[in-house]
């Protein structure tokens, strides 16, 4: 771990500033009653895959184009991490992932869990506070599988664990419901086995049979898998309407209940396999990848349309965003030739350090509390929907959850840029840092194309002003060396004080060094 002790300046103008502990902080005057809450998190979803937000661009979404009509868009808006796991992590613990032992990457197939048990979450924080929780969709934050003689672990080796000898008959640990959720309903990885879906802590349908490629089943097929436990008559283009169904119905089902609820609709698409179902295939009149966005448009409309028919659209909040953006290996090609720019006129995209690898649409709905049709330049993150909604009860924060969490209800209520967050740290695929400030962007980025090429190796330094160059091609680093030195220090005091918000001091689970390339996927405690 590196320490730059000209950090203790630039926490004490913090403290200076007003800053107190979250343990210390009062119920705030914008709190309200408990509305429902539902986050849409769309996978590989790029910042301009709605086009609404980018009327040149080529795939329709009618559903979304409503939902911005309705609601409120920021144009600032970011995943914590370029990719999947990471941003889970930090959604639904409100805490930087990169925090963890985890350094790069996603979990792999049979990993264990990645949010430790006695961490709160916001679906345990909601539950805390009377709401009913569920998750339905893509969960990727592990388990613990239950086998005879080998057991989930941490392994150096990507999906190392594919081939071992898994008891799929036994209660599965660990999981969503033992994380918060009171019910859960969905499949770990779509692209992973086993092929099938789990509900609550049970595995549906037993995979008796060994997944084998067909070419016609869709683009990007898990063949790395094949042979691996797949459930009887599994369809991956079933996948995206069976989950949106289940969670139109869980709406329905709750819509009369006393108590809120909470949930969390983890879709699996536009992610790999592109598996558009029978309706949506050759709909774009593009490729298989622009028929699965349109698809990712429905089935969001569904969850939409679910809480108007059943009557609960004013006091339902509703946020629709991505985990990261858009994905190169899927069709990235098909989409720019037919003029549809994924990452609009950002840098990069999925895995990216770059803006186009963690800059996500985030659209918030909320009848007669949010002004419609609006556009806000808040600089906000995922892992801010934490606090945001601690922040909407009433309630103040543990000093020891959500560490990494904003709330951003002043500029959602008030209509105004003007919330806590104004610096960011971004992570990459590869275990690259960002971390802005303001305008200000400073990227350790590895020094080789190739993540094993860079390993152990110092990060190349690079600055962007993003008001000025918002496609990151002028590197400022060398003109700006004080700037960069500031910015540096201020990265090792977040990373060193185990938190970005006001509180004590923490720790993280890990070492972590942003100066050069990790040497392992899993770091040490």
């Amino acid at each position: 771990m590196y320490t730059y002790k000209p950090y203790l300046i630039f926490f004490a103008v913090l403290s200076l500033s007003g800053c107190q502990p979250r343990n210390n902080q009062q119920p705030t005057a914008t709190a309200v009653e408990k509305p429902n809450i539902i986050v849409i998190l769309a996978d590989d979803f790029g910042v301009g895959d709605i086009q609404a937000h980018y009327p040149n661009n080529k795939i329709p979404t009618p559903y979304l184009d409503r939902l911005v009509d309705q609601g409120m868009s920021f144009t600032d808006a970011h995943s914590a991490s370029a990719v999947c796991t990471p941003t889970r992590y930090g959604l639904l613990t409100g805490r930087y992932c990169w925090r963890t032992g985890l350094q790069e990457w996603v979990l792999a197939a049979y990993e264990p869990p990645l949010i430790a048990a006695e961490r709160l979450t916001l679906p345990g924080f909601l539950s805390n506070n009377g709401y009913q929780t569920a998750c339905v969709g893509k969960w990727h934050l592990g388990w613990e599988w239950p086998g005879e003689t080998n057991q989930s672990r941490m392994l150096e080796e990507r999906n190392g664990l594919k081939h071992e000898k898994w008891d799929f008959s036994k209660p599965i640990l660990e999981g969503p419901i033992q994380r918060g959720f009171d019910y859960y309903f969905g499949v770990g990885v779509p692209n992973f086995p086993p092929f099938t879906y789990i509900e609550n802590d049970r595995i549906v349908d037993l995979p008796t049979e060994k997944y084998a490629y067909h070419p016609d089943q869709g683009v990007v097929m898990p063949r790395g898998f094949e042979g691996c436990p797949i459930a009887p008559d599994w369809r991956f283009d079933r996948i995206l309407p069976d989950l949106t169904e289940r969670a139109v119905q869980y709406i329905h089902d709750h819509a009369a209940d006393e108590a809120p609820f909470f949930l969390y609709f983890s879709m699996t698409s536009p992610h790999e396999p592109v598996s558009p179902s029978e309706k949506f295939k050759g709909k774009s009149g593009i490729a298989p990848i622009a028929d699965f966005v349109m698809e990712t448009d429905w089935s969001a409309g569904q969850i939409i349309e679910a809480v108007e028919k059943a009557g609960i659209a004013n006091n339902t909040l509703l946020i629709f965003t991505a985990d990261n953006g858009h994905s190169h290996y899927t069709g990235w090609e098909h989409l720019i030739e037919a003029g549809h720019k994924i990452s609009g006129p950002y840098r990069g995209h999925k895995g990216n350090i770059w803006e186009g690898g963690h800059r996500v649409p985030f659209v918030v709905r909320w009848p007669g509390k949010i002004k419609e049709g609006t556009a806000n330049r808040q600089m906000v993150c995922l892992n801010d929907i934490f606090a945001t909604t601690a922040e909407l009860l009433g309630q103040s924060l543990p000093a020891d959850a959500a560490e990494d969490s904003y709330s951003f209800l002043k500029p959602l209520l008030e209509h105004q840029s003007n919330g806590e967050r104004n610096t960011l740290v971004n992570h990459s695929v590869d275990g690259e840092f960002a971390y802005r400030n303001g305008p200000w962007k400073i990227v350790f980025e590895k020094p080789t194309d190739k993540r094993a090429t860079s390993r152990g190796k110092a990060t190349l330094v690079k600055l962007f002003n993003l008001d000025e160059d918002v496609g990151e091609e002028n590197d400022l680093a060398a003109s700006r060396p004080e700037l960069v030195a500031q910015m540096t220090n201020e990265l090792a005091a977040v990373v060193d004080k185990g938190r970005s918000t006001p509180g004590p001091d923490t720790n993280n689970d890990s070492q972590v060094d942003f100066l050069h390339i990790q040497k392992r996927r899993w770091m040490p405690e």
